[in-house]
């Protein structure tokens, strides 16, 4: 169940057809302070090394965006993301407003991104973020068109719902708010095929990976209630941990931001072990940890879905309680999310979507039928994913973030500007995004493979940001 933050590399082919002559053989930077600023940027990219990079962000990043996310770890950031991009080229100007710059960019692989660059409030203010949107073809039109009024996006992403749902390419929930109030919740598809019960806006779905973020705002009350530290050791909380150099070496900081070296549960012992053994959290560790580590702590980022069920053992340990009961109790129920729960595969409940997979790729098995995921998921979730809610629950929870009821100190500095999270697996997707376009809220809730609710909310964030 893979987290996927618009800045994780899921991206979608882009055509070069949609680029002319001139926009393919040269691209000009704006001649302004934020523009010089942006071909700095690529060209740290492409430099060897480190150096050029570390340098670029120490001189461009304002200090509260350091402080948030020190420079280490954009760095750790950064190498993975090249491995995998290998080179960035700018291919067009999407907008510049003295505060963003946004391009259209294609990485080594022939993928393409909208890169943004997002400044202070000054004429020569400092980046605060860098956010990159994977692209697929059939939204650029929606991402360089005219403006719209908000009547005529909302009529627009009803339309692309009835269109995805009859062509069997998306089954789910959308929830749409502004500003705090809730301006579309609709559904679309059947929650059951065996039994032809269709979606409902309260419908239960798989969260997949968007359990991440809880787990990560539990560890930020924990540390502001002094019971653990950022750069506590593993051993601190789990002295038995099957390996010993992770667990002296790899802290909390670590596994919150995936630099720990420490890998997936999924493999070949997951798919060797029935599902119904894995339930609780140590079930999963002992399909990975006494694993080496993959690279020492802090050299590189890779997604772990095992640093986070370590996560949630040191929340037990930690706070004394049960992981789900410690999220039910200090999270779920505080925000009001009635709906949100780990539940069991084997116990029946209410208003729950099944999951329909065609192996991940609906294009090469399109002709296949979907089967119910039930045997590729384990018996119940945990701290790294597989929990389930509802688009109006998570609706709360965003809120609530917003708000500082969360979190106090961590939550302004992990969680201030555009964030998103998303979670897929066989017959799971799922994606929340918290002011990815400025005052905007976007649930998306399916029971298909990935990318069908991802593509569902890529495409309504272009049609918000050609808002007038």
């Amino acid at each position: 169940m893979k987290v996927m933050q618009k800045t994780i590399m899921l991206l979608m082919l882009l055509t070069a057809a949609f680029l002319s002559a001139e926009e393919k053989s040269v691209f000009f930077y704006p001649q302004t302070a934020q523009g010089r600023c942006v071909a700095a940027y690529f060209t740290a990219f492409a430099a060897a090394g480190d150096t050029p990079m570390e340098t670029f962000l120490r001189e461009n990043f304002n200090a509260d965006a350091l402080r948030r996310d020190a420079v280490e770890q954009r760095l750790a950031r950064f190498r993975g993301f090249k491995k995998q991009a290998r080179s960035l080229t700018p291919e067009k100007l999407l907008r510049e407003d003295g505060q963003k710059t946004s391009l259209l960019v294609r990485d080594g692989q022939g993928q393409w991104l909208e890169f943004t660059f997002v400044f202070e409030k000054s004429e020569d203010g400092k980046i605060t973020a860098i956010q990159a949107a994977p692209v697929d073809a059939e939204n650029v039109a929606d991402l360089s068109g005219p403006p719209l009024k908000r009547d005529e996006v909302l009529a627009r992403i009803r339309a692309l719902l009835d269109e995805r749902a009859q062509a069997d390419l998306f089954s789910g929930v959308v929830l749409l708010a502004y500003d705090g109030q809730v301006l579309l919740h609709e559904a679309r598809g059947l929650a059951s095929s065996e039994y032809g019960v269709p979606n409902r806006p309260d419908t239960r779905f798989n969260l997949g990976s968007i359990n991440k973020l809880f787990t990560r705002v539990a560890i930020g009350q924990l540390v502001e209630q002094n019971k653990l530290s950022l750069d506590d050791p593993i051993k601190k909380f789990l002295p038995d941990y099957p390996n010993p150099e992770a667990a002296q070496k790899v802290t909390v900081r670590h596994l919150l931001d995936m630099t720990s070296g420490i890998g997936d549960f999924f493999g070949k012992k997951y798919m060797a072990t029935p599902k119904n053994h894995i339930r609780d959290l140590n079930d999963y560790l002992q399909l990975f940890a006494a694993e080496p580590l993959l690279f020492q702590p802090g050299a590189e980022r890779r997604y772990s879905n095992g640093g986070y069920v370590v996560l949630g053992l040191i929340i037990e340990k930690a706070s004394g309680k049960n992981y789900c009961d410690y999220m039910r109790e200090n999270i779920y129920r505080p925000v009001g999310m009635e709906s949100t729960a780990h539940l069991d595969a084997d116990i029946p409940a209410a208003n729950v979507a099944s999951g329909y997979t065609r192996n991940w790729d609906e294009a090469e098995h399109a002709a296949e039928p979907r089967r119910n995921n039930l045997y590729t998921r384990p018996a119940r979730g945990s701290s790294a994913g597989g929990g389930y809610s509802t688009a109006t629950d998570l609706f709360k929870f965003a809120l609530a973030l917003k708000a500082g009821k969360l979190l106090g100190r961590l939550g302004e500095e992990w969680f201030t500007g555009p964030q998103a999270y998303a979670g897929g697996a066989p017959g799971i997707n799922a994606e929340l995004d918290m002011e990815t376009v400025p005052g905007w809220t976007i649930v998306v809730m399916g029971n298909t493979d990935p990318p069908a609710a991802n593509k569902v909310a890529q495409k309504i964030t272009f049609l918000l940001k050609r808002l007038r």
